[in-house]
């Protein structure tokens, strides 16, 4: 080997250690500065909120101030496209949902990859849709409602914040499994449609349970059944699916923490920690609550089970949304 062959290599394995030293040292000393949680959602919002709870418990136990920056537009798909496109050094990270990191991958054409392009942290909490009626329907639980909606095909109205929305996916998985049929009606947001369930002018409605609590406990609608594998701590009188007669059928909005794919797995492991910390906190707690969220199960609060969750997610609700051929705007 020639002597300026032995020098070059030498130089290269010199400065190939010295990266993997610098890189070593840089996810030892992390953080040095303040980290920014990017929210694909406007101020005021779930999403939005849970960051703001979390920013300061995850704040201190890392020793640097979080702050929560709010980037909207295409479905949430602008504020992780930011992230995707960050260094990978744990400074910039995304909080979405189930919407922002599965449906919008099956429902629009991305430039980027949502399972390969961000590292899954830990999901934060889970929000159980709720199965609700007007009250003139003539239901009581959740087998006379199947039993109902088979006598009259097509004639249901359901509500819905739109095509594609999580309350629309599962209204289309509610019709598969229960071999039922009913219209969906979309509405700019949750909001309207409820008041037209209250007024008897829509049936239906398969929503996050935090639209309806209200309502259910003043009597002016109905709740049937909860899609989940537990009651609501808010409404512990509501029968699970899986109690009512629909095993297996679940719905949740769920709630996530990512970082741009390759950041460091010291990194990961530091904001992964500080996230359960947080988790774990009876305020913290008390506050999701109040927003009709529940934290997570400590099994997905876990970095890999998150992932492998996020995967199945995916594998379950984008055949769905390709084989009812939605059409999104």
């Amino acid at each position: 080997m020639s002597l300026a062959r032995r020098k070059f290599l030498h130089l290269a394995g010199g400065a190939a250690a010295t990266a993997s030293f610098s890189h070593a040292a840089f996810a030892l000393d992390y953080p040095t500065r303040p980290i920014t949680i990017v929210c694909p959602f406007a101020a005021g919002g779930a999403t939005d909120v849970l960051a703001r709870v979390l920013a300061d418990p995850m704040g201190k136990s890392l020793g640097q101030s979080i702050i929560v920056e709010n980037v909207t537009g295409a479905a949430g798909s602008i504020g992780v496209a930011r992230v995707v496109r960050s260094p990978a050094d744990g400074y910039t990270l995304s909080i979405g949902t189930l919407t922002t990191h599965v449906l919008i991958g099956g429902l629009y054409k991305l430039d980027f990859d949502l399972l390969t392009d961000l590292t899954p942290i830990a999901e934060l909490a889970y929000e159980p849709l709720l199965i609700c009626v007007k009250n003139g329907l003539p239901v009581h639980n959740l087998q006379e409602l199947i039993t109902w909606l088979k006598a009259n095909p097509g004639k249901a109205s359901v509500g819905i914040p739109g095509a594609g929305s999580t309350g629309n996916l599962a209204g289309i998985s509610f019709q598969n499994i229960t071999g039922t049929t009913f219209q969906f009606v979309p509405y700019r947001g949750d909001a309207p449609a409820v008041q037209d369930m209250m007024a008897g002018q829509i049936d239906m409605m398969i929503e996050p349970s935090s639209n309806f609590t209200a309502q259910v406990q003043a009597g002016t609608i109905r709740a049937i059944a909860v899609p989940a594998k537990t009651r609501l701590f808010s409404l512990p009188d509501v029968p699970t699916t899986d109690e009512a007669g629909l095993p297996g059928y679940y719905a949740s909005i769920w709630f996530g923490l990512w970082a741009p794919k390759n950041t460091p797995k010291d990194i990961i492991a530091k904001l992964s920690s500080a996230a359960l910390v947080a988790l774990a906190d009876d305020n913290v707690k008390a506050k999701l609550n109040k927003l009709g969220q529940q934290v997570a199960t400590r099994e997905l609060q876990d970095q890999g089970a998150f992932a492998a969750f996020q995967k199945s997610e995916a594998e379950k609700w984008w055949p769905i949304i390709k084989a009812a051929n939605l059409k999104v705007e």
